[in-house]
């Protein structure tokens, strides 16, 4: 837990597990038991208001009345939460950029700048790289680095076969949202830390 009031919560959301769907092992359903209840008049079961990647670790914002969930879909439709995740990028890469690669037919867009840089014998440099996705597109970030020629680390289904990096999990983490709390009009800046698993490339 990483922020929670009556209306809404934040968590970590760790890797390997599903933010919601068919499989009992999800954290919508995790969540009944482990979020303090809305005493709301509206109180619903705590549900995600936007989704993870399985293998991606990160922040996660949570809906705890029915007005709550209404009101951060709205924020996130008109574009009004900032995501911004941290990943570590394989190959030469601009130390800032955009792309802006359609998705799926639908427009899509990543602002990009990057932060640090290491030589790997085996990948030749990886990259640090901050990412502010524009658009919410499936499998965006991931998607769009490997069409520019930088996968993310780890990353097993849109990665080179030859630079694929197995056991180790996918360096993309969800670092912060950015957004007016819709009910009491707080300025909310929210962070993750934890993403420890970057240090042992970064950090000697």
């Amino acid at each position: 837990m990483i922020f929670e009031d009556d209306h809404l919560a934040v968590i970590h959301k760790p890797a390997g597990i599903l933010v919601s769907g068919n499989r009992f092992k999800t954290i919508a359903n995790a969540l009944e038991q482990n979020i303090q209840s809305s005493t709301l008049p509206d109180a619903v079961m705590p549900q995600p208001v936007h989704r993870l990647d399985y293998p991606t670790t990160g922040i996660l914002l949570i809906g705890k009345t029915s007005s709550s969930i209404r009101a951060l879909n709205k924020l996130f439709e008109n574009k009004l939460i900032t995501k911004t995740y941290y990943a570590i990028v394989i190959g030469d890469i601009n130390n800032k950029g955009i792309i802006d690669t359609p998705i799926d037919n639908k427009t899509a867009l990543t602002n990009y700048i990057k932060l640090r840089t290491v030589t790997s014998k085996r990948f030749g440099q990886l990259h640090l790289v901050k990412l502010n996705p524009q658009t919410g597109r499936r499998h965006q970030l991931r998607r769009h680095l490997a069409d520019q020629g930088n996968p993310i680390l780890g990353d097993q289904k849109h990665g080179f076969d030859n630079l694929i990096l197995y056991g180790k999990g996918l360096y993309l983490h969800a670092y912060s949202l950015d957004f007016c709390h819709p009910f009491t009009k707080e300025k909310m800046n929210i962070k993750d830390e934890s993403f420890k698993q970057f240090n042992s490339i970064f950090i000697p």
